[in-house]
């Protein structure tokens, strides 16, 4: 069966998609994976959808692997009803997923999701099975050998290679990759052209430093010796056509590649760059590209915001020019602001009627202290169940900032009321309710609110101070 491309999605997963893609922008990662495996049951051969919700999974749990005992029982009684792999590829595939969801790099999972994949006729995404066990653990060469195995059956040599020389990298001895590595590169290089007179697949390229670059290119591991090398290549390409897009995306990607590893500002600041200059090239019309330079942008602004309170933090007030240094700071978290609410403004302005996207623009206002304009969309949020208690309890937080206390004292209650678990949400409103009461001279509702936090986390916030003094 053939993979499935955004353009043959059905309208109802398209529509799905469409606001997957917003939510994942966001970071909402839990919505995100929501409405991406709903895309996936209609669309189970969508590979670019099976990549984002992975990533969203990896995103949600902070990239960690689910190595307790509680994932592991999880995984074996969940993946042991999810269907046959042979005689329902499909839901077998779907079950995987859901295991996936809370723990991205099961091996069991993964390990399923390949061989439905299989059966099911999908062989790209059980590669994509294997890659996300090599992302989770990059140095077990078992799941690089299956990987480099399934390149090669599927005609990838130039990826295969990549496996076959990083298993040998892990382990010098392996002379099963060192072998296999050969024979890829052979057959690479015949697809090439010249190999009817070769000896070697190294003579199969008459520029024999051509032959160690495309080595190196292929290199899906890259360190940063091999980054700056490429780098300097390309950059001689650059100055002979510096408008040729192609050259100036692979130079943008390894800069990112290269921020990556090594994090610095400098790398960050080339990265947005190259970035800007590629978008500029193409006209902005390549909205994965637009994305990335504008999410670049945000966080060199964050990192600058960043660089600038960790200052203050070790004493920057003392400095003469402290004034000076204040207003940038208050400027950078200004033009942040705004970034946020523009591109936020644009979604709600594609999608007028996805309350989803009205809450996150609500939330980016009254995180900007934008209270009065954030009260009409926190208003219409309220309407979707994904988000109603979130949307709320803000919307208490801007009648309380505003001084209308008795809105927001509502407000409150009714998220309190609707909340049924004692998470971070519910002690958060409670905690601000007990504020706001005892700032209103409401001291019986006050430690109410109090108490109830005290009985369920000891040590959230200063509750157990307060609750306790108030017995003294």
């Amino acid at each position: 069966m053939a993979i499935c491309l955004e353009k043959e999605l059905p309208d109802k997963a398209r529509a799905l998609w469409i606001k997957a893609k917003s939510a994942a922008e966001l970071k909402n990662y839990g919505y995100a994976i929501s409405l991406l495996q709903n895309v996936l049951k209609e669309a189970p051969g969508f590979l670019e959808g099976r990549k984002m919700l992975r990533s969203a999974a990896i995103a949600k749990n902070d990239g960690k692997k689910g190595s307790s005992s509680f994932f592991g029982s999880l995984s074996s009684v969940s993946l042991s009803g999810g269907g046959s792999v042979k005689k329902d590829p499909l839901a077998a595939m779907e079950n995987s997923e859901r295991i996936l969801e809370a723990d991205p790099f099961n091996a069991a999972a993964n390990n399923r999701l390949k061989d439905a994949a299989i059966a099911a006729g999908f062989p790209e995404i059980a590669v994509f099975a294997l890659e996300t066990l090599v992302k989770g653990s990059p140095k077990d060469t078992k799941v690089l050998h299956e990987l480099g195995e399934l390149y090669f059956s599927t005609e990838k040599p130039d990826l295969a290679l990549e496996v076959f020389n990083k298993i040998s990298e892990v382990n010098p001895s392996d002379l099963t990759a060192l072998k296999r590595a050969k024979d890829t590169a052979a057959m690479l290089t015949m697809k090439q052209g010249g190999w009817e007179t070769a000896k070697s697949y190294r003579d199969l390229i008459k520029d024999k430093d051509e032959a160690k670059s495309l080595e190196q290119k292929g290199r899906t591991f890259k360190d940063l010796t091999t980054i700056d090398s490429q780098l300097g290549e390309l950059g001689q390409q650059y100055e002979a056509q510096p408008q040729n897009v192609e050259v100036v995306r692979q130079i943008a990607q390894l800069m990112e590649l290269r921020l990556e590893q090594t994090g610095a500002a400098e790398d960050l600041a080339g990265a947005v760059q190259w970035f800007g200059y590629c978008n500029q090239l193409m006209g902005s019309s390549d909205p994965a590209l637009t994305r990335k330079h504008s999410d670049l942008l945000m966080r060199q602004l964050d990192h600058s915001i960043k660089a600038l309170e960790d200052w203050f933090a070790s004493g920057g007030d003392a400095h003469p020019e402290a004034a000076t240094y204040r207003e940038q700071l208050a400027t950078l978290k200004t033009e942040r602001d705004a970034a946020q609410i523009a591109e936020a403004r644009k979604r709600v302005d594609r999608n007028p009627t996805d309350l989803q996207l009205r809450f996150e623009l609500g939330e980016r206002m009254m995180g900007a202290g934008q209270f009065t304009e954030a009260i009409p969309e926190l208003q219409r949020a309220r309407q979707n169940p994904n988000v109603r208690l979130r949307a709320v309890s803000l919307l208490g937080r801007c009648y309380e900032e505003k001084g209308m206390n008795d809105l927001a004292v509502q407000q409150y209650k009714a998220a309190v009321a609707e909340m049924v678990t004692m998470d971070g949400a519910k002690k958060d409103t409670l905690y601000r309710l007990a504020l706001l009461h005892e700032r209103l001279g409401n001291r019986a509702e006050y430690l109410d609110c109090l108490k109830e936090v005290y009985e369920s986390d000891y040590g959230y916030m200063d509750v157990a101070n307060r609750v306790e003094s108030s017995y003294g």
